[in-house]
């Protein structure tokens, strides 16, 4: 007779909730498309690009998008097979066929310029190949956490950022890496953990986040997933007979992202190896300026020099981003001392927001990176309403601040109340990911629904006997 929690399925919403919240995270990602367009045409020039006073238009109405600003920087009208040419010049500009995203992400947009001659028609293009991908993270995170989803599904961030860039490929695939490690089955930790692997390879040539992942999940396979730690004699684990820590599949899972990242890219290197090395470079070359909304800008820049700024900036945040995944690992592996579980989740979840917190770059859109986690780990609803909030005020207030200062009018209280709005959205959001670092290994002892339960270890099994006499 099979074992039940072997082949258990998670009890998360019915097929017919799941398509409702489909429908519904459809119907946001329709808004959030609408609100892009209205920055589209009526009137395109020689190069599709729509006018006029296109710039203004952009950050006056709220509707600015990568998407749309890419197709006139990037001559996408004109875009060959991604990074088979161009490469960067000194001063940092790319040229020829290259885009600054890695490559899949390069796919995508070549895929959306084939059959288009404007930016409003790359926009549509773009927004039908992106959708999928919010639509498989609703349903995904429907199974997981049920009607948390909602906030997914409903949230401001889903119609300010859908299609603001090309983010909802890689949030799909931390997402779908999660559900392939806690979908219910309780068959040991290393083979799902290896699906999972794959997935975060692939999200991580989408945008790179997603590889930060695979350090958690390493962790949560070498103690053993959701078993812990068991007695050699009484494991039937083949991750950990014999021994207290599964080596092996911690390295088949480490092995398994950076093989399907570098799979990924081998072809794009050979092809067109200048040009996909300038995609990087172009990266990590990027200056920490007004457009990165990062509290490196607003709270070190005033004091040095730019030269001297850039140069500390390029050391303290990568030091400072390692410190806060070195400082997440070790909460969790606390936590697994006490529980038998490493909480790779919600140690992922922190890890997320030390690097959104120190990194040089905080775009609008990482919202959405960050937006799944809060539904998946249990955190208080007021956190989440609080970082929504400080995002809107963000996401909102900065384009309106960039409209004002680029005009010629005098100095105004709209003016003062679009730059109020940046600094409630940079500093609000700062104060917030330090709270969620700690709420997020606070909540690590959660289950999802439907989970089969971890089983018992020897020393709990001994602790058991000792209170019952």
């Amino acid at each position: 007779m099979r074992d039940r929690a072997v082949t258990g399925r998670t009890s998360g919403l019915s097929a017919l909730a799941l398509a409702a919240l489909c429908v519904l995270t459809g119907l946001t990602m329709l808004l959030g498309y609408a609100n892009k367009a209205r920055c589209t045409g009526p009137e395109f020039d020689e190069s599709g690009v729509s006018g006029p006073e296109l710039a203004l238009r952009n950050f006056r109405d709220v509707c600015y998008s990568d998407l749309q600003h890419l197709w006139d920087v990037r001559d996408l009208d004109r875009m060959g097979f991604p990074y088979a040419t161009g490469g960067i010049t000194e001063d940092g500009g790319l040229y020829g066929d290259v885009v600054e995203y890695p490559v899949l992400l390069g796919v995508l947009i070549w895929l959306g310029s084939l059959f288009v001659r404007t930016d409003a028609g790359f926009l549509v293009a773009s927004a039908l190949l992106l959708a999928p991908f919010g639509l498989l993270t609703a349903w995904w995170l429907g199974k997981l956490s049920r009607w948390r989803a909602l906030w997914w599904a409903l949230g401001p961030p889903l119609v300010l950022y859908s299609f603001h860039n090309w983010d909802l490929a890689a949030v799909a695939c931390s997402v779908g890496a999660v559900y392939a490690v806690h979908r219910g089955r309780a068959t040991g930790p290393r083979r799902p953990a290896l699906q999972a692997a794959v997935l975060l390879g692939i999200g991580a040539a989408c945008k790179l986040y997603p590889a930060m992942f695979a350090l958690p999940l390493v962790l949560y396979v070498l103690t053993g997933g959701t078993a812990g730690v068991r007695d050699a004699a009484g494991s039937h684990d083949s991750g950990t007979r014999g021994g207290r820590f599964d080596v092996r599949g911690a390295l088949a899972v480490l092995a398994t992202t950076l093989g399907t990242f570098v799979l990924v890219n081998l072809p794009f290197a050979l092809i067109g190896p200048e040009g996909w090395a300038a995609s990087f470079r172009f990266q990590l070359r990027r200056s920490v300026d007004v457009t990165t909304n990062s509290v490196w800008y607003w709270g070190l820049r005033p004091a040095l020099e730019q030269d001297r700024f850039e140069a500390l900036v390029g050391v303290l945040s990568p030091v400072l981003v390692l410190g806060s995944f070195v400082l997440a690992c070790a909460v969790g592996l606390r936590h697994r001392a006490r529980s038998g579980t490493f909480p790779w989740v919600a140690v992922s979840a922190a890890m997320l927001c030390g690097f959104l917190l120190l990194h040089k770059v905080h775009s609008p859109q990482f919202a959405l990176w960050l937006l799944p986690f809060l539904v998946l780990v249990p955190v208080r609803s007021g956190w989440l309403v609080a970082y929504l909030l400080a995002d809107l005020a963000m996401g909102v207030g900065f384009f309106r601040w960039m409209y004002l200062i680029n005009t010629d009018q005098p100095y105004t209280v709209y003016q003062s109340l679009a730059a109020q709005a940046v600094m409630i959205g940079v500093w609000g959001r700062a104060a917030l990911l330090v709270g969620l670092f700690v709420a997020f290994l606070g909540a690590s002892g959660f289950r999802f629904p439907g989970s089969s339960p971890a089983p018992e270890t020897a020393p709990q099994r001994e602790r058991g006997r000792t209170a019952g006499g």
